[in-house]
């Protein structure tokens, strides 16, 4: 297959090219555009509209603006990235002859909060801009009709780890690592995540196999305490965990 990522250069799209890249024709759509192994070419936003990028068979949308957990970004380039894009590129792949749009958003932007299991018919309540703008571009793509032979997958994944991966997991690693003691032993909070690998596994199914339309969210089996991540840490480092109640 000829499949088109955006945002290609990210974690996501940088795990899925060396999934994809043995049996599949990759190209890119960025902001930046270095050169990738295992991607022909990466275009610019700008190429979508005159006409060099080549006949493809499915798009896989991963371009967004990620969390900003300082809170500096104002809320309108949230808008302007995660919905505006996301309209751009799913109205290319309505005039195009692709025929699956894969569009990954987040868990988060479904439910800022969650009791229990998240299911896919949860009503949408994210909290703040990037959220916000998330829902949107989902609610845009659920507004169109899809032409026959067309399908659209929304993947809502939990927090993904695996090779690249940057954020709070990182920071956990690091402080154990160190040896510093967890202070917030009490609390049994628990947390779904997700592989990379899983990831790649299934959208790797959705692209080679006929699938119904439709939101699938993303996470593995079992939750994860914070208490149970670290002990799973220090077992992979052999120490021993200090966790403080």
């Amino acid at each position: 297959m000829k499949i088109l990522i955006t945002g290609v250069h990210g974690f996501v799209g940088s795990n899925l090219v060396e999934y994809l890249k043995a049996e599949n024709e990759i190209y890119g759509l960025d902001i930046v555009s270095p050169e990738k192994t295992g991607v022909v070419k990466t275009f610019s936003w700008d190429d979508l509209e005159t006409g060099v990028v080549p006949a493809i068979d499915a798009i896989i949308h991963l371009a967004g603006k990620a969390h900003d957990t300082k809170n500096k970004s104002a809320a309108d380039v949230y808008f302007k990235v995660n919905t505006g894009l996301t309209q751009k590129i799913f109205d290319y792949f309505l005039a195009s002859g692709a025929k699956k749009f894969v569009f990954f958003i987040t868990a988060k932007a479904a439910a800022d909060r969650v009791e229990g299991v998240l299911t896919e018919d949860v009503i949408p309540s994210p909290v703040g801009p990037y959220g916000e703008s998330k829902i949107k571009a989902e609610e845009y793509i659920l507004s169109k009709s899809l032409p026959d032979g067309k399908s659209c997958y929304i993947l809502r994944p939990c927090m993904i780890h695996g090779p690249g991966n940057k954020g709070n997991l990182n920071l956990l690693y690091s402080v154990v690592r160190k040896g510093i003691p967890w202070p917030l032993g009490a609390f049994e909070n628990r947390r779904t995540f997700t592989s990379i690998e899983n990831v790649c596994f299934a959208v790797n199914g959705l692209l080679t196999q006929d699938v119904e339309s439709g939101i699938c969210n993303m996470g593995d089996d079992e939750a994860l305490s914070t208490n149970e991540l670290i002990e799973i840490i220090c077992s992979v480092l052999g120490r021993k965990p200090h966790i403080w109640k």
